[in-house]
This record gives C-alpha cells, structure tokens and sequence, in this order.
C-alpha cells in the first residue's frame, strides 16, 4: 500500500512542477522575447498608416517575392536533391555508407558567407538570384539527407515488400509503401531548409540579391531608418515563425509504421552494380566536390596566393580568442538560460508548460539581423551605456541559439529516471539538494553538449556580430567579411579556413549522432538546431 501512494504521489508531483522552476522558466523565456517585443514597440510608435504604407511598397513587396521565392527554390531543390541522395546511402549496399554520410554532413560546417566567399573568389562575377540559389542548396541540402537517411533505416520494409509482391515495381513501391513514411522526416527537413534560407545573410548579400535580410541590414547601414527596417524585421519574423510552426506540427507527425507485431525487421540493402553503381558514386561524388570541393580547392588557392604576403599571426590569434571569448559568453548565458526550461520541459507536461518552453524556442525563428536590429535599437533608447558592449552581443547569442542548449537540456533531464529525486526527496533532501545529487550529474554531459554546440554556432554568427560588437573588436566572421566586402580573398583565406576547420566538429558530431537517431525529423531540430543558424549554420 505504501508503494502504492508513493507512486500516486509521485505522479501527481511529476504533474504540478515546482513554482520556483516554473518561475524561473517563464522569466527565461520572457528574456528570449525582449527584441521581438521592442520591435514590436517600435512599430506600433509608427502607427497603422504608416506602418500599412510602408508594407505595401513596391520595393517592399518585391522583396516579400524576392525572398518566397529563394526559399521555394532552395527548398525544392533540397528535396530533389536530398531523398534520392538519402535512399543510396541508407537503402543500397553502395560501399562506405558511413563515410559517404559523414561527407554529406560536412557542407553544415560551411557557413553561407565562406561559400560565397570562396566561389566569387574563383568566380567573380557570379550574382544574383540563381547564384545564391545554388549557393544555398549547396550549403543546407544535407538538412534533408541526415533525418530522410535516419527515416530510411527506422522503416518498416513490409510494407514495400508487399507492394512488390503485388506486382508494383521497384520505384513505384518506394513511392506508394516507403516514401509515405519517410516524407514526415522530408518535409521536415525541407521546412528547416526553408527557415535557414529566410534567415540567411551572408550568401544573400554577397550576391546581392535583396531578400529580406540584405534590405534591412542596409536600411540601418545606410539611413539608420529605424521604422523601416523595424517593419521590415516584423514582416520577416512572421513568415519565420510560420516556418517554424510547420515545422513543429510536420515533426509532431513523425512516426515508425509497423506491420504486424513483435521486433521490427532490418531493411535488406538494395543492391546496386554495373552501372548503377558508377553512376551512384559518380552523383555523389560530384555533390561532395560541388559542396565542399570548390569551397576547400578555392580557399586553398587563396590561401596560397595570400601566402605572397605576410600573414598576421597576432592578428588572426586575436581574432579567434575574441571570437572564442564572446561566444564562450554567450554559451554560458544560454545555458544559464535554458536550464530551468530544458529541466521544466523534460519533467513536466501542461498546457502552461508547452506554452513556456514554445516561447523559449521563440530565438529559434529570429533572423540575427533582427535580433541586431532590435538591440541595437533597445540599448540605445533605453540603456546608451551598454550600446555595442560583450554583455548586449553575449545576449544576442543567448537568444539566438538558447533553443540548442534547451533541447539539449531536456533531452537529457528527460533520460533521467524521475524516481532518483524522489527517492532523495524521500531522505530529507530538499528540491534543489535532491537535483544536484542525482539528476545533474546524469545531465551534465548533455547540458555541456548543448553548450559546447552553442559555443560553436555563436563563433561563426555574422549579422549580430556586426551590428552589436563594440568598435574596434573584431572575430574572425567580421574580419572575414570585412576582407570579402574589398575583395581582398587571398587576406580573408585564414580566416575561412578558421571557421571551417571549427565548424566541422559539430557537423562530424551531427552525422555520428543525428542519422542514427530515433526521432529524424525532431532530433535535427532540436539537437543539431544547425536549422537556426544560416550564418553559422552548424
């Protein structure tokens, strides 16, 4: 009998979270709406008139046009792209499975910028809308490949078969049997390449095409016009929080079809030779040559060129210790953040706890030219002294990326068997005392995870970096664009070779962990977030 009212008790404890954390976790979240609010502030002040005015110009609805369409393109193309890619690494006995996917994965760690960097260093007089269309889909098509190839091997491959023995051939088997269970995981992929690609800066500008992100940044560049890019952020937040919404209600459908009962069934390897096998090797091959090669070939050759003048080695060690220093900043602030949100996610479940940890995730689907925006303009209304100081762009990471360090933090607090606290509880231990003894340290890796990931993306961050940090501080994403925007490729190589070499450990990280994992749509979203990062992007 005690066994049992100890776990009714338990239950119903797990059900009403504490009203410290709950507190905790609701200012957390309050934090991360600060810039959208005070845009939303800023707007208001110009009036319904105005504001109406300025959305339906014609420069303003050519860049509404500019923008859905980049996105639709890069997104199709992502898709076409990625699901045939998926299928040869997860579904054939292509040789050097676990390499070739590791390989797809690796075009995450180039950021958009480096990319366009390194083709108009070899190209210079590419531009325009097909430029950074192909630059994009370049950069953000393994966002389909990595959870399509997970879904692939979480199918149940009865159901093909039975296509098979229906008389359906091979391709429209897939299509009619496996292709609906993997498309949960497709959409998803192509939706969060469709928030990357809103999102973008770095590609966008240095092919000058005006989506969204160029106009507003040089909006306040050139004029200051405070209420013009302030509408136009709005306008962008919106169709980025819509992205982010599909994505959610896409990911809340990804499900493992089963046909039968009891263990689930391998799938057998499709076998492929002659010359299906060549011309696999060859398409994949010229996809990692297109997305890493020209990229990696391009910076070499800059780097050599460069090599013709003397490099600054203090200069560049400065670079990467600010970078690293104001990112490790931020990285301590996000997860200082999402601790209570991750830990009231990953035990509790309410209505008002969704509610808290959505709001949270709100970072998620804000563009970092307007959480730089919104800041820049926040500090100087309110608080002039901390107008472009560590502390403001340190917060401009935090709300950035904070969703990777909650998703990190609750899939950990979740893995947690709740029973360890109330058994401590059961000691004497109080809420806080009982956390620290048991769950923390089962979390902790997780919760460093998280950090170190954040840490990562906020280096390679652009747009923010360049509106908030404080005048004479350069990282090596300024320094880098600083060098591209003259044309000086051969002085910017070291700096591209920086952030690569860097971003290639999450990106390694994401192949090893994300393609295997049991969730494909959810654990890209969450654990990599590289979907919220277009200039950081991994």
């Amino acid at each position: 009998m005690r066994t049992a009212l100890a776990r009714a008790v338990g239950r119903r404890a797990a059900a009403v979270p504490p009203r410290a954390l709950f507190a905790a976790a609701a200012v957390s979240a309050l934090l991360s709406l600060v810039p959208l609010l005070y845009l939303a502030v800023r707007a208001g002040d110009a009036g319904w008139q105005r504001t109406a005015d300025m959305l339906l110009r014609p420069r303003t609805l050519e860049t509404v046009g500019t923008s859905v369409a980049l996105v639709a393109v890069v997104a199709t193309a992502c898709l076409l792209i990625g699901v045939p890619t998926a299928w040869l690494v997860a579904r054939t006995d292509l040789p050097g499975q676990a390499a070739w996917l590791a390989l797809l994965a690796l075009p995450l760690a180039v950021p958009s910028y480096v990319a366009a960097y390194a083709w108009l260093a070899q190209f210079p007089a590419m531009n325009g809308f097909w430029a950074a269309a192909l630059l994009l889909t370049l950069v953000s098509f393994p966002y389909v490949v990595l959870p399509v190839s997970a879904a692939l091997r979480a199918a149940d491959p009865a159901f093909e078969e039975v296509a098979r023995t229906l008389g359906r051939g091979p391709v429209r088997a897939f299509t009619t049997a496996t292709l609906p269970q993997v498309w949960p995981a497709a959409a998803g992929g192509a939706l969060l390449v469709a928030l990357y690609v809103l999102s973008d800066f770095g590609a966008v500008a240095l092919m000058r095409v005006d989506a969204f992100t160029r106009v507003i940044y040089s909006s306040y560049r050139a004029s200051f016009d405070r209420i013009g890019a302030t509408v136009l952020a709005l306008v962008l937040v919106a169709l980025a929080v819509a992205l982010l919404t599909a994505e959610h209600r896409v990911r809340g459908q990804a499900r493992r079809w089963r046909a039968g009962s009891g263990s689930p069934r391998d799938n057998v390897p499709v076998p492929i030779g002659g010359a299906a096998r060549a011309g696999a090797v060859c398409w994949l091959s010229a996809l990692i040559a297109a997305a890493l090669g020209v990229p990696l070939v391009s910076l070499t050759l800059r780097m050599i060129e460069g090599s013709r003048t003397p490099l600054d080695i203090a200069e560049l060690a400065s670079a990467a210790l600010t970078s690293l220093g104001v990112a490790a900043a931020g990285a301590a602030l996000a997860v200082l953040l999402a601790l209570p949100v991750g830990i009231l996610a990953g035990r509790y479940r309410s209505p008002a706890v969704r509610a808290v940890e959505t709001l949270a995730f709100t970072g998620h689907a804000l563009p970092g030219v307007v959480v730089g925006l919104s800041l820049v303009f926040l500090t100087l209304a309110i608080l002039p002294a901390a107008y472009q100081t560590v502390a403001v762009l340190a917060f401009a990471y935090a709300v950035l990326f904070g969703p990777k360090a909650i998703g990190a933090t609750r899939s950990a607090t979740a893995a947690v068997p709740p029973v360890l606290e109330q058994t401590a509880r059961t000691l004497g231990r109080g809420p806080l005392r009982a956390w620290a003894q048991t769950t923390l340290p089962l979390t902790l890796p997780g919760i460093a995870a998280g950090g170190l990931i954040v840490l990562l993306t906020a280096m390679k961050e652009l747009p923010a970096t360049l509106m908030l940090r404080p005048t004479g501080m350069d990282t090596l994403a300024t320094e880098l664009w600083s060098r591209t925007e003259v044309a000086a490729y051969g002085s910017a190589a070291p700096y591209a070779m920086a952030l690569v070499a860097l971003a290639a450990i999450p990106a390694w990280l994401l192949s090893r962990s994300v393609a295997i994992g049991p969730d494909p749509v959810g654990s890209i979203s969450r654990t990599g977030s590289m979907s919220r990062s277009p200039e950081g992007s991994a």
